[in-house]
């Protein structure tokens, strides 16, 4: 019996090679080992001396770090013929593709600021390979707008005690409470607790009841708020960690679940193979004497279960 490839084999059957490669994990190790070489290189190229005297050997790892970074790109969207759609659905896979397509911009090659902003970047393509480092990167995402508010409510706490500062210190300590920006400066290092002794020790000449003052700023700027902060970014890390490992189950659902179009596939062949045991029959009919009954009626159950 003809059995006709069905349209987009060819795809599935370079998804699964590719899918092969990547998904084993001497791939990413040995991605991890380039980005760290990339890495390496560039801190090399600080020392003037050692760049000018090796530039040649530099330029030709840069170039093949390049090229190792372009074959993984290529074997990634490979894995991912058969669907195409699903290569763009992660973050990951689409800021690993402007990192490395970014450098073969005639523009931004010719501008070595740029280039090194850019090779620096793919040092941070090491979060794909780091789970923990990964849902650090997240948790600092997520972290953002608490941040944002504590650091409104820490402005102005700084900004009120820089105003009682510079009314009860600009006169005898201008240099540090002159102005409401010396006054907020002078607070800013102060939280943390890095010169309070000093600042204290110049309050205490001028006034008993700058004690009061330092100590509820103290208290307020560089424990309070500084926990609270803690707090905002612990509760972020929960998060991330949730949510990564809902993902995590996503993966593993999807890749050990069977979609509609598989399940479509199976029966098609088991309706295949039903289908060649009847043609083999009939061939043995016209070739000799009859067949086992037996089997007719095993090809007629395979074929009506595929149906």
């Amino acid at each position: 019996m003809t059995d006709p490839t069905p349209a987009g084999t060819g795809r599935r059957r370079l998804a699964a090679r590719c899918r092969n490669i990547t998904e084993a994990p001497s791939f990413g190790m040995g991605v991890f080992a380039v980005i760290l070489l990339n890495a390496a290189l560039m801190g090399v190229e600080t020392y003037s001396g050692l760049a000018a005297s090796h530039r040649q050997v530099l330029r030709i790892a840069e170039e093949s770090c390049l090229t190792l970074f372009t074959l993984e790109m290529l074997l990634r969207v490979g894995a991912h013929a058969d669907r195409p759609k699903a290569f763009f659905r992660d973050p990951w896979n689409i800021f690993d593709l402007l990192i490395v397509a970014s450098a073969f911009l005639p523009f931004l090659r010719e501008n070595t600021t740029v280039l090194r902003l850019l090779r620096l970047a793919r040092v941070l393509r090491t979060a794909r390979f780091l789970p923990h480092l990964r849902i650090l990167l997240l948790a600092v995402g997520r972290s953002l707008p608490g941040t944002a508010s504590f650091l409104f409510i820490g402005a102005l706490v700084v900004y009120v005690y820089a105003m009682v500062g510079w009314v009860c210190f600009a006169a005898s300590d201008p240099q540090h409470y002159g102005s409401i920006g010396r006054a907020a400066l002078t607070l800013f290092l102060l939280t943390t607790l890095d010169g309070l002794t000093d600042a204290v020790r110049a309050g205490l000449e001028i006034s008993r009841f700058s004690i009061l003052y330092y100590a509820s700023y103290a208290l307020l700027a560089s424990f309070v708020l500084v926990n609270v902060l803690i707090g905002v970014v612990l509760n972020s890390l929960d998060e991330a960690r949730e949510m990564e490992e809902a993902d995590a189950r996503a993966r593993e659902r999807a890749a050990n679940a069977t979609g509609p179009a598989d399940e479509v596939r199976e029966r098609i062949a088991a309706a295949r193979l039903a289908l060649d045991d009847l043609e083999a029959s009939l061939d043995l009919v016209k070739a000799g004497p009859p067949a086992p009954p037996g089997r007719d009626r095993l090809a007629d159950r395979r074929l009506e279960s595929a149906v």
